[in-house]
């Protein structure tokens, strides 16, 4: 491990730890101890599965004794959230909701459940989705595969959810190879901040439909998700400051609807108070990235 953190710091990068909680309960004070040494900066602590008295003790205890390591926590396998994340800000984020992952196993997570988060689990606090992968799939062609997951709904929706669903701390689901594949939508994901200065729900409703804004900066990102229903939708750019803006977005390919990849990028320009008519196929989406022109 202090080779791996070494080489990590070396590219600029800090390194979190996933962890089982039993295993982290019954070496307590040795493992944070080993941790700090190894300059480890995180845990994702797993597999709590559930929200007795002594399991949400063990989650305060975790966060005070991670804060004071000065580390940040991911509570994965975890019950939804209770507000802890105001006492120690430290803790990021927290699953307790259906996420991708499921998908190797169930149907569950699909477009609708997706057009239900933004309303219900996202109110109390951010939540680990795990969004965005390249695996896509109709409602048709969707099989629960364990070790080889897909996700329901077209890239673009895919993609839509790393602006929709709110965790200051994402992880991707696929396999760095699936990445390195898909540059155009890779590139794409690196530009999307995690941390917001406002968010704006522009339209939406719950189970069939979303349109939600975030800023960081001067910058605006967009997602739209419908449920399995195609959809056209007004986007109005009214809350924009005055002024012309370039738009860079991922939309439905003519395609979507039958192969989930398909996906068109398209950049242009327009200004603020203009309508942008969207377009999403079944299980589709649209996401974007609105930046002033100087």
């Amino acid at each position: 491990m202090p080779e791996v953190t070494a080489y990590a710091e070396s590219k600029g990068v800090d390194v979190m730890l996933w962890v089982i909680w039993h295993t982290l309960e019954k070496q307590w004070n040795e493992a944070f101890d080993l941790f700090e040494k190894w300059g480890i900066k995180g845990i994702k602590v797993d597999f709590m599965n559930r929200d007795d008295q002594m399991m949400v003790q063990f989650y305060e205890a975790v966060a005070q004794k991670a804060a004071e390591k000065k580390m940040v926590v991911d509570f994965h396998g975890a019950y939804k959230p209770c507000g802890l994340r105001r006492k120690y800000p430290n803790v990021l984020t927290r699953e307790g909701l259906i996420e991708f992952e499921y998908n190797g196993w169930t149907n569950q997570d699909d477009p609708v459940h997706h057009n239900l988060l933004p309303y219900i689990r996202m109110f109390p606090g951010p939540m680990d989705y795990i969004p965005a992968t390249m695996r896509n799939s109709t409602k048709e062609n969707f099989r629960p595969i364990g070790d080889y997951p897909m996700g329901q709904g077209t890239r673009a929706h895919a993609m839509a959810l790393f602006v929709i669903l709110n965790s200051p701390m994402t992880m991707l689901p696929d396999s760095p190879s699936d990445y390195y594949h898909e540059k155009e939508c890779t590139d794409f994901l690196t530009k999307i901040p995690v941390e917001w200065d406002e968010t704006r729900l522009l339209k939406g409703k719950i189970a069939e439909y979303t349109v939600l804004a975030r800023r960081s900066g001067n910058e605006w990102f967009i997602g739209a998700i419908t449920n399995w229903d195609e959809r056209s939708l007004d986007l109005e750019t009214s809350f924009l400051e005055p002024g012309k803006y370039r738009l860079e977005a991922i939309e439905d390919g003519i395609n979507a609807g039958k192969r989930a990849e398909d996906y068109r990028k398209i950049e242009t320009q327009f200004q603020a108070g203009d309508v942008l008519k969207l377009k999403l196929a079944s299980g589709g989406g649209w996401v974007a990235r609105i930046t002033p022109v100087r």
